[in-house]
């Protein structure tokens, strides 16, 4: 599995964005009320992000050497696909509580707190779940042995 691409998280994060700002224009122009994320949404997020992480603690310790007991080779595929999968889902919920604060922003009357603080707070523990997920999946990847050639070298005699 490949390590997660910040330009990849960056680009699911903007269509995000996108896709709430045309969602939130086409609910106010149609007469309804713009949507804003729950704060209890804000709270799962950066639980999930800290999980994560705290999950990712004993294949770490496997994977430095520094364990006396060892992880199960499932359960070291399942931190880090849930890693993965929790950076990409930051970014994603992330972009679009963004574009839920700059919608709101933008209007000519910007509602009060009780609006803004919830989008406010869940571009919080979006970031929160992203660094989590990145921190996580990082915290799983085994160090280079010394039979292992670098990527670098390796990629370079593929051309």
């Amino acid at each position: 599995m490949t390590k997660t691409r910040p330009s990849i998280l960056l680009l699911i994060a903007v269509l995000a964005g996108v896709v709430g700002w045309l969602l939130e224009m086409a609910l106010v122009a149609s007469g309804r009320a713009a949507v804003v994320p729950p704060l209890t949404l804000a709270t799962a997020l950066a639980l999930i992000g800290i999980i994560v992480v705290v999950l990712a603690l004993p294949v770490s310790r496997v994977a430095r050497g520094t364990a006396t007991t060892h992880v199960d080779p499932f359960f070291a595929t399942r931190v880090v696909v849930l890693a993965k999968a929790a950076s990409i889902t930051g970014a994603l919920i992330g972009g679009a509580a963004i574009a839920v604060l700059v919608f709101l922003l933008t209007r000519s009357v910007v509602p009060g707190g009780d609006a803004l603080a919830p989008a406010i707070a869940t571009a919080v523990a979006s970031v929160v779940l992203v660094a989590g997920g990145l921190i996580a999946e990082r915290m799983c990847t085994l160090p280079p042995s010394d039979e292992d050639p670098p990527e670098e070298q390796s990629s370079r005699e593929r051309a």
